[in-house]
C-alpha cells in the first residue's frame, strides 16, 4: 500500500512530448520535422466560386419532394459563397437570393473561370476591380 503513492507520480517523470501543429511529420524517434511547403487551399465548390465573385453565372438546383417545383434555375451575379450557401443577385432589378448547396446540382458560366487545384499551377487568380 506504500507504493500507491509514488505511482502516481511516476507519469511525470521525462520531458513533455514537443507540440506539433496538425499534419506535421514526425521523424521515428519523435522529433517534428518543419517543412516549408506551401500550403494550397483544397478544392471544393465553395473555393471555387470564392474566386470568379462577380462572374455571372446559372445555378441549377433540385428541391427534393416539392410539389410545386422539383427542379429550379437561378441565373444572377454570384456574391458570395460560403461552405453551405451561394449569394447571387439580379443586375436588373438588385434583388439578391441566398441560395442552400445542399440543393445545388451544378453551375454554367458565360466566361472563363479563374481555378486552382491545390498542387496545380492553373488560372492565376485576378484581382477583382469594383465595378
Amino acid at each position: 500500500m506504500g507504493t500507491m503513492g509514488t505511482m502516481g507520480t511516476m507519469g511525470t517523470m521525462g520531458s513533455m512530448p514537443p507540440q506539433v501543429t496538425s499534419g506535421s511529420p514526425m521523424t521515428p524517434a519523435g522529433t517534428v520535422v518543419s517543412t516549408t511547403a506551401p500550403v494550397f487551399e483544397q478544392s471544393y465548390v465553395e473555393n471555387i466560386f470564392r474566386l470568379n465573385l462577380g462572374k455571372v453565372g446559372t445555378f441549377y438546383f433540385t428541391y427534393e419532394n416539392n410539389k410545386d417545383w422539383n427542379a429550379k434555375v437561378y441565373t444572377g451575379v454570384l456574391e458570395a459563397a460560403g461552405r453551405d450557401h451561394l449569394i447571387i443577385s439580379d443586375r436588373a432589378t438588385g434583388q439578391r437570393v441566398v441560395l442552400l448547396m445542399v440543393n445545388f446540382d451544378y453551375a454554367t458560366f458565360e466566361e472563363p473561370l479563374v481555378y486552382q487545384y491545390p498542387g496545380v499551377i492553373g488560372n492565376p487568380a485576378v484581382v477583382r476591380s469594383c465595378r
